[in-house]
Formats: structure tokens, C-alpha cells, sequence
């Protein structure tokens, strides 16, 4: 039972503050924006890890790609 609250807590921190609606404040989200447009000198490129979550936060994922990630989630949980 307990690498299934791993995997858990993997799923959480990697979607911590992705929202349907943008960036949540005070969250991972928003301090992983806020490093990466003060390295890329105030903007978050295109294509960029954050860039990416964002989206993702925004549009959603598809059922096969929330499968292969939380079976994924699950097996680094069962492993570690």
C-alpha cells in the first residue's frame, strides 16, 4: 500500500497548480513559472517544460495518456 501513496503524491506534485484555468498562485506551478522567466530573462518559452504543463493543465489529457501515467506513477510508487 504504500507505493501507491508515492505514486500519489508523484501525480500531485507533478500537477500541483496546473489548472484548467491557468497557473494556480502559490503553487509548484507558479514558482517553477516564475524561475523559469527569471533564467529566460522575463518570458517562458514556447515548447518549455512549463510551457507543456500548462497546456496540459488547460486542455486536459486523454484517457490513454492518464493511463499510461499512472501506470507509470504506480511503478515508480511500487519500485521506490
Amino acid at each position: 500500500m504504500m507505493g501507491k501513496h508515492k505514486a500519489e503524491a508523484v501525480t500531485a506534485a507533478i500537477g500541483g497548480g496546473f489548472t484548467g484555468t491557468g497557473i494556480a498562485g502559490a503553487s509548484i506551478a507558479a514558482k517553477m513559472m516564475s524561475a523559469v522567466a527569471i533564467a529566460n530573462g522575463g518570458g517562458v518559452a514556447a515548447g518549455s517544460l512549463v510551457a507543456t504543463l500548462q497546456s496540459v493543465g488547460v486542455l486536459g489529457l486523454s484517457t490513454t495518456t492518464n493511463a499510461i501515467l499512472g501506470g507509470v506513477g504506480a511503478a515508480i510508487g511500487y519500485l521506490f
